[in-house]
């Protein structure tokens, strides 16, 4: 690994270097992350990423891209509607106490189609396979919380399901992530992507 690989970020380094990629990738800059077999040699001994995420598993969203990042950088859990089920927990649990990630990224995103599905289930009542409504069931809260009379329900729905993941990582997760955020080591901030412009916005608390 390079020197940079053993440099323990602070969560505000991490979250930087993620603001910092995202405005390249706006910019349409060149970048082309080290992928070559000393690099896949490197990893292939260890990982040390500067950040987990928990992000939706739409196609039109992935992490690495969108913040330009390389092989070994983001700890990346990714889910429909990016849900805070005990597999995500887990996931993310093991990325605080064996990689010692600094940063938590909880990122949903414009037009998500599982918020959509859970809209339609809450208010059409429409009916999904069994394992697609246990998927949508963790998402009702956040359609429900959101505003009704908002312009585009879904989209606000996405919103109040990233804060209330942020929350509960926050305020109510295990001891395992309690721990780290009241020791200052450990961030949980929430993010949001916009699919036609590419931009991610940080949310409250991420500035």
């Amino acid at each position: 690994m390079t020197e940079q690989d053993f440099i323990p970020l602070t969560p505000s380094e991490a979250l930087e270097r993620l603001r910092e990629g995202n405005r390249r990738f706006l910019e349409d800059a060149p970048y082309q992350p080290p992928m070559d077999r000393l690099r896949r040699l490197h990893l292939a001994a260890a990982q040390r990423p500067f950040a987990a995420y928990l992000s939706c598993s739409d196609s039109r969203v992935p992490p690495e891209l969108l913040f330009e990042r390389g092989l070994g950088e983001l700890f990346i859990v990714r889910n429909a509607g990016n849900t805070l089920c005990a597999s995500a927990l887990g996931s993310l649990e093991f990325a605080v106490t064996q990689l010692e990630v600094p940063l938590i990224v909880v990122m949903g995103h414009e037009a998500c189609g599982a918020l959509r599905a859970a809209v339609a289930v809450a208010r059409e009542q429409r009916q999904f396979s069994g394992n697609v409504s246990k998927v949508l069931q963790s998402l009702l809260p956040a359609v429900l919380e959101a505003d009704p009379w908002a312009p585009d329900l879904v989209d606000a729905a996405a919103l109040c399901n990233v804060r209330k993941v942020v929350r509960e990582l926050r305020e109510e997760a295990s001891p395992a992530l309690l721990g780290p955020q009241s020791a200052g080591k450990l961030r949980v901030v929430g993010a949001y992507y916009h699919l036609d412009s590419g931009r991610v916005d940080f949310l409250d608390g991420a500035d």
